[in-house]
């Protein structure tokens, strides 16, 4: 077994055991176990990542495009950029029960018609997989499956089987003999992830490591593991709604902040090919405080509805927010007070992105300031009525990115009236929508209250 130090995260001091307080900097519960001296000899099973190249110049290295190999999931497809890429490590995190080990399970199905594929599971005997797959209604003639947590076995079965596709689930159930420590703890999640990496490196396996979350949302375990990884993917949404989101924080070999969408059936989890649909409220006739933004998820335009609700507060007035950062939404109502002369100063605000999207991009400020004028006006804005555009703290409409294809797949969802930035304005009519372009908050609000 190889000898185990404890380095102190604080100051990289190292003690031959753990102790409560850093001899060197005196920090507490700072030492971190790690292997000492790890062995370099031909004879390790855990070879370096690859072997030595010599220098090259950039311009002649072969840049070919990687190959792809799809997952029979359009959706996942689509977040992954495309298939999954041999060699590639793949980290997808959620909360418990939302529908990881569902997701990767049809996949592995889908994916033994063509290649050779190991389902690895830690948290489950191979009877529980073997049932979830019975539900789910698919054949696993081909998947293999091994119940194990130990790191080494685990790599010598994927060394005698040979997989060119692997799912490990979890990782904070993987321990290496290596280390001392309990599985699930910094040092050995570090330890498995890179082992396990250096493994698909070297072998050409593609693996996927399902993560823990932790009550905050973020991944479980060390930062690092999200480094060491080439995608890393984030499973979104509310167990009790039948949609999830499945979002790309990292990607070596694609587009980053692309989602993809599901539904959860009875047979398994099942690809939206209109996502737009489950942001959009199904209202028979318009109704106040609510306006349509067209927001960009990465390579896809988006139609999401946002609600505002304007209601007379106390002498403290509460702002909340669902699904929009809170601290812009009051920014943005200081610039409606002071540019517009819409004043909420004594009134409860309280703003909702609706189907349980996250939006993170400026270009939501128009339509959640439109959505509040509206609400409080108490007048609904036109049916078919969409906005996007950042409002600036001088009161100015800034131009979004890619306005161009948020206002095509407005028109083709089949609305007709659009405010947007000045810049932002198309150059060429599209069929089927009027554009009002505007420079600054208070013409967007005289554009609104001369369609209402």
């Amino acid at each position: 077994m190889a000898k185990s130090i404890y380095t102190c995260s604080e100051c990289g001091g190292t003690s031959p055991k753990w102790l409560g307080k850093c001899p060197h900097c005196n920090a507490w519960n700072t030492l971190e176990e790690s292997i000492a001296d790890a062995p370099t000899s031909g004879k390790n099973r855990f070879q370096s990542l690859s072997k030595s190249q010599p220098v090259a110049t950039l311009s002649e290295i072969d840049a070919a495009d990687v190959a792809r190999t799809p997952t029979g999931q359009d959706e996942l497809d689509r977040v992954l950029g495309g298939g999954i890429v041999a060699g590639g490590v793949v980290l997808i995190g959620g909360d418990p029960g939302i529908g990881k080990s569902t997701l990767l399970l049809q996949a592995l199905d889908a994916l033994s018609t063509q290649m050779k594929v190991l389902y690895v599971t830690g948290e489950e005997s191979g009877a529980q997989v073997a049932l979830r797959a019975r539900r789910l209604g698919l054949a696993g003639t081909a998947v293999r499956v091994l119940a194990e947590i130990n790191l080494e076995k685990i790599v010598a079965t994927i060394a005698a089987e040979a997989p060119a596709f692997c799912v490990i689930d979890s990782i904070q159930t993987v321990y290496s003999e290596q280390l001392t420590s309990a599985p699930g703890s910094v040092a050995q999640v570090r330890e498995c992830a890179a082992h396990l990496t250096r493994l698909a490196k070297t072998s050409g396996c593609s693996i996927v490591l399902v993560g823990h979350v932790t009550k905050e949302g973020a991944l479980a375990g060390p930062r690092v593991l999200e480094h060491i990884v080439d995608t890393v993917l984030y499973f979104e949404g509310d167990t009790h709604s039948s949609f999830r989101l499945v979002r790309a924080i990292k990607n070596r070999f694609g587009a980053v902040n692309e989602i993809g969408v599901f539904a959860m059936t009875e047979r398994g989890l099942r690809g939206v090919s209109n996502p737009s649909a489950i942001f959009l409220s199904t209202h028979g006739e318009p109704v106040p405080g609510s306006c349509v933004l067209v927001t960009l998820e990465g390579t896809r335009p988006l139609l999401v509805e946002i609600q505002a609700l304007v209601d007379s507060g106390g002498p403290s007035p509460r702002r909340l927010s669902v699904g929009l950062d809170r601290d812009r939404l009051a920014m943005l109502l200081a610039v409606l007070h002071r540019h517009a002369g819409v004043a909420c100063m004594d009134q409860d605000v309280f703003v909702n992105a609706v189907g349980g999207v996250r939006i993170g991009e400026p270009a939501a400020d128009l339509a959640v300031l439109l959505a509040i004028q509206g609400s409080l006006r108490g007048r609904p804005l036109p049916r078919g009525f969409i906005a996007f555009g950042e409002v600036g703290l001088a009161g100015e409409v800034r131009p979004a990115p890619r306005g161009q294809e948020r206002l095509k797949e407005a028109a083709k969802l089949g609305f007709s009236i659009a405010v947007v930035p000045k810049a932002n304005a198309p150059k060429k009519p599209i069929e089927g929508l009027a554009v009002h372009a505007v420079e600054r908050i208070e013409q967007a609000i005289e554009v609104v209250r001369g369609m209402t």
